[in-house]
């Protein structure tokens, strides 16, 4: 394969011995590069962009030889949505909902509590008319409950992989952006579900939260002087844990029930002796409940930052749990079966991923629970392994060894245990028909959609195997040979070849000349196909213009034909020039030139053929079918009046010769010829011409006043006449040093405005630096939504970013960027909350975090 460059010159060499007045139809053909041989596919192995016959490489690999059905299409198989036998349900992460989800997968799981909530009436059974008439309208879950109903059901009975929890997230009023503490949710959410249900008139259904999630503890204390007892009494649904400086849960239970000491100042106030007295408190566990819910706290909040912080360190906890030591009463039931454990991913207290492991009842196997994805786990075994290798920790500290039935976590925040005795529900849960009838509604839409994307896949590979036959038949007869031909824009192949977007029609507007013929210019991203081929093309896609052998443009030929020549001639030109030059230039016969026009002749007059050659591809103001801004034109225009042309540097500011002869040169009349020949327009002065009169004036004048300040500087004069104040003569910071000074300094000007300008830019560019980044906002856009954008950009989630601006931290996240005084050109410093090791490297570290707002505002504070 030819290089482009020399294929360049190999089409046009012939230029250089013929005339534009001799230029035939081989010639244009040449120019064309229709000589060029076509290439041999599997000699050539990508296309020849500078050979218009070289059809190899164009994307028709894909479509040569046998091809899969699937490549024919990018639809998934609808059946990859389809839930598996035996398998659960998954949830759509509708953002940041996560923690959401793993909740939602735990109580589904509770039978007892699902039991319960398939008994609790809906509005559907109000439905009926006074006559006993049913409405037509079906039914839509409307209260929190009926959406946590509903969601059962689906999570039960739906044929899909996933189902979208949005209508119950939506009931509860969640920001679905916004992550949440999940531990917070969990007793708010249990909190708003027993006040639902305790207006209910079936005691399964009233008690269901009691009965399975509360018990009951005492704070006793205990007077040390009179031994006198006080207790208060109060009902848990969940322990509070504390795990800082503990590796096993039972040590977080035994500091959790362990006996305070009242002394000094924190002294108890005993009713019976009428007294402040030294004392004891402790916690008692009265009662338990059948599920055991034990918060384990990761999240702290840190006093010196005023904000949250996890405590990624290791605790070690059993399948089974005897909880017989801690509690009053001996003598009950109290082992516990581990059922569920909820993980936090991620070393921030905002952000991270919440998943939840959770045993079936049932089977006894253990799935983990990862948003619309659920694993099965191998032989029954909960496995944590996985999970605790995601995010390492900026500590050394090693997992500890587990033994048999032991496991120990860096990301467990929630640990949820079973009566051992409990009795596994001998039946399968039924759906209510009212709920199994909205089930099988949205079953209904799935299957729909299932036939409708297996049709589309259908009519994709039916379209794919013509689109094949198709290929297989035109591209053997593309090459065009010595039959008639036509040119079609490589673009234009190249999609038709692929087959990942449908064929548009053919569009050539692009590669036209101003005579709406072909460009010589734009060959080399066309190729030459046979008539049989474009005419198969222009009926089944249209489009145009048809390029065909009348569509080589002879006059942009005979032009750049006329170019080359002129550069050649200038070529040879400069060299005789150059000769002239060495010649020493006697008597008046000489012309004045200008030393640094000289120096740049050459380069001035190719910028002239070049502007003559775009001039010629701009008429009517298009080229390549391209319209030109007339803001663009007339900017372009002003810089260049702004340049200098030739011979115009010893031009004084009246329009004459200068009088500076260190900026000029005398050359020969012969080489004056030939300079005038490519500058017609070139200020002309024969070596007798005078230099301008006016600056000679100014140039005394200047030397006088010279005179006269040193005059005065000998003299030391204190005042000075009032000779500066005449109106008539020139202000002397104003005046020239010379003519040709004065030349320089309207040069200078120039190029101080020019400088000026430059550096006014300069210094409004942010010069960035590393790790930054640009953003493109608006003023209407919100900070939540910026923090969207460096999302993506940084990979820091919103919950880590901090914020600032010129010292000012931006935290409204409802605020407008406007309003926030980001405007453009603004640099925003982003500060990411970093990992923390463990709680007691916190003190050495300060994250700015966001004000956190909770579940304000939603649902879940409305009870």
């Amino acid at each position: 394969m030819a290089p482009r460059l020399q294929l360049e010159k190999a089409a046009w060499r012939w230029a250089e011995t013929v005339r534009p007045e001799e230029v035939s139809q081989e010639h244009i053909e040449t120019a064309y590069r229709i000589w060029l041989e076509p290439c041999i596919r599997g000699v050539c192995r990508r296309n020849c962009k500078g050979n218009p016959n070289c059809l190899v490489g164009i994307g028709e690999h894909i479509w040569l030889g046998e091809i899969d059905e699937n490549s024919f299409h990018n639809i998934d198989d609808p059946n990859c949505e389809r839930r598996k036998k035996n398998s659960f349900v998954g949830l759509t992460n509708l953002g940041a909902t996560c923690y959401v989800n793993t909740f939602l997968q735990v109580w589904f799981l509770n039978l007892e509590l699902r039991q319960a909530l398939y008994l609790c009436p809906s509005t559907c059974s109000d439905r009926a008319t006074e006559d006993g008439a049913h409405e037509e309208k079906d039914y839509e879950p409307q209260t929190i409950c009926e959406h946590l109903q509903y969601l059962f059901a689906l999570l039960q009975n739906s044929n899909r992989r996933y189902i979208d929890p949005s209508g119950f997230v939506k009931a509860l009023g969640l920001d679905t952006g916004q992550q949440q503490d999940a531990q917070e949710f969990s007793k708010l959410f249990m909190s708003l579900l027993e006040d639902t249900l305790s207006k209910q008139k079936n005691p399964d259904v009233r008690n269901i939260v009691q009965q399975q999630f509360s018990g009951e503890y005492a704070y006793v204390t205990v007077c040390n002087q009179c031994g006198r007892e006080s207790k208060l009494l109060s009902k848990f649904y969940e322990l509070e844990l504390n795990i800082q400086g503990h590796k096993q849960l039972t040590d977080c239970i035994s500091e959790f029930l362990k006996e305070e000491k009242l002394e000094g100042d924190n002294r108890y106030f005993c009713e019976n002796c009428q007294s402040k007295q030294n004392a004891t408190r402790k916690i008692r566990l009265l009662s338990l409940p059948c599920t055991l819910n034990l918060q384990l706290m990761r999240f702290v909040f840190d006093r010196q930052t005023g904000h949250k912080k996890k405590l990624n360190t290791y605790i070690g906890f059993s399948e089974i749990l005897d909880m017989e030591p801690y509690v009053e009463h001996k003598g009950g039931s109290y082992v516990y079966e581990l059922s569920a454990v909820l993980i936090h991913r991620g070393v921030s207290a905002y952000s991270g991923h919440y998943i939840a492991h959770v045993k079936d009842p049932q089977s006894g196997e253990w799935y983990k629970f990862n948003d619309e994805d659920i694993e099965k786990m191998e032989g029954k075994k909960l496995q944590l392994g996985i999970e605790e290798d995601l995010e390492p920790s900026k500590s050394q500290t090693r997992k500890p060894k587990c033994g048999k039935g032991t496991h120990c976590s860096r990301n467990a925040y929630m640990l949820v245990y079973r009566l051992q005795n409990q009795e596994k529900p001998s039946t399968v849960v039924q759906v209510p028909a009212f709920l199994q009838e909205l089930v099988d509604r949205d079953n209904s839409k799935f299957e729909e959609w299932c036939v409708e994307m297996a049709e589309m896949r259908k009519q994709s590979v039916d379209k794919g195997k013509a689109k094949h036959e198709e290929v297989k038949e035109l591209y053997q007869r593309l090459p065009a040979g010595a039959e008639p031909y036509e040119f079609v824009s490589l673009e234009w192949l190249q999609k038709w070849l692929d087959e990942s977007t449908p064929t548009k029609p053919i569009d050539n507007h692009a590669c036209l000349c101003s005579h709406d013929k072909l460009h010589p210019d734009k060959i080399s991203i066309m190729k030459r196909i046979s008539e049989y081929a474009a005419d198969v093309f222009y009926s089944r896609y249209g489009g145009g213009p048809r390029l065909t052998v009348k569509a080589l443009c002879k006059e942009c030929v005979v032009e750049r034909c006329r170019m080359l020549r002129l550069k050649n001639q200038l070529n040879e030109d400069y060299k005789t020039v150059n000769n002239l030059l060495k010649v020493t230039v006697k008597g008046d016969d000489g012309f004045w030139v200008g030393k640094s026009s000289l120096r740049s002749w050459r380069q001035l007059a190719l910028e002239q053929l070049d502007e003559q050659d775009g001039e010629a591809d701009q008429s009517n103001g298009r080229m390549n079918g391209n319209t030109f801004s007339k803001d663009d034109s007339k900017e372009e225009r002003k810089e260049e009046e702004e340049e200098l042309n030739f011979n115009e540097d010893i031009l004084c500011p009246h329009g004459e010769l200068c009088i500076s002869e260190n900026e000029r040169r005398l050359v020969s009349k012969e080489a004056w010829s030939k300079l005038q020949q490519y500058f017609p327009k070139a200020p002309e002065f024969p070596s007798h011409r005078e230099c301008c009169s006016q600056c000679k004036i100014l140039e005394r004048e200047g030397e006088e006043n010279e005179a006269l300040h040193k005059m005065i500087a000998n003299e030391q004069k204190t005042s000075l006449p009032n000779l500066f104040q005449d109106k008539n003569r020139p202000c002397l910071s104003n005046w020239p040093e010379s003519n040709g000074g004065a030349k320089r300094q309207k040069i200078s000007h120039q190029n101080y405005i020019a400088f000026q300008k430059q550096v006014i830019r300069r210094s409004m560019r942010h010069r960035k630096v590393r790790g930054e980044k640009a953003l493109l906002v608006s003023a209407n856009q919100t900070l939540k939504e910026l923090k969207i954008q460096i999302m993506h950009a940084f990979s820091v989630a919103p919950f880590d970013q901090n914020l600032s601006i010129d010292g000012k931290i931006l935290s409204d996240d409802c605020a407008t960027l406007g309003t926030l005084g980001v405007i453009p050109e603004s640099v925003i410093l982003l500060k990411a909350d970093e990992p923390i090791a463990d709680y007691a490297a916190m003190d050495d570290v300060m994250q700015v975090c966001m004000p956190e707002e909770g579940f304000k505002g939603t649902g879940l504070l409305g009870h």
